[in-house]
């Protein structure tokens, strides 16, 4: 198994703030996928939007995700802002149309465990161009990942809400890696 493991949770709960955090300390990471396929989106007035078609954002999203994983190739431990998982929670939070071959592949994929939770944390929440959803679609969110991962095998470990320097901490010290 590759040491690729993810950070996931609802939106606005400093999972990317935390993945900076350890991108500073020189620990490879791979940004959320999702935010990339927004600005993309936006730029070049593309629908595959969660506000317009989210049946082809979800899909952007489960195709990246798979891009970005094969692409990797670190055998070190590596951190990622969501995992291919995220986008069938999505799916499923959104009630998309999930494909049979989609979920094959979603379990083939596979990313170490624990998968970091982050959970809702209305202090730091907020919303941006890119981030629409209110703090109830977040706390939904966040229920739908959890469910999704759990159903896929993977130990959650919950992120405790503190500063970014101890989450960090946290994180290092629960995989055994120095800070």
């Amino acid at each position: 198994m590759k040491p690729y493991y993810i950070f996931t949770g609802g939106p606005g709960s400093g999972k990317s703030t935390v993945l900076q955090a350890l991108a500073r300390l020189v620990y490879p990471t791979v940004p959320e996928v999702g935010r990339a396929i927004i600005q993309q989106q936006m730029q070049t007035e593309g629908d595959a939007l969660p506000w317009l078609n989210k049946q082809r954002f979800f899909e952007a999203m489960f195709n990246q995700s798979i891009l970005d994983y094969q692409s990797q190739t670190s055998e070190t431990p590596l951190f990622f802002d969501r995992g291919l998982l995220d986008s069938i929670g999505y799916a499923r939070l959104e009630h998309l149309e999930i494909q049979p071959n989609q979920l094959y592949i979603a379990k083939q994929m596979l990313y170490a465990s624990p998968v970091f939770i982050f959970p809702p944390w209305e202090a730091i929440y907020t919303n941006d161009k890119e981030r629409k959803q209110d703090f109830a679609l977040a706390i939904q969110t966040y229920e739908a990942m959890h469910e999704t991962y759990k159903e896929f095998g993977y130990q959650l470990v919950e992120v405790p809400c503190t500063a970014i320097e101890e989450r960090v901490e946290f994180i290092l010290e629960y995989l055994h890696l120095k800070p």
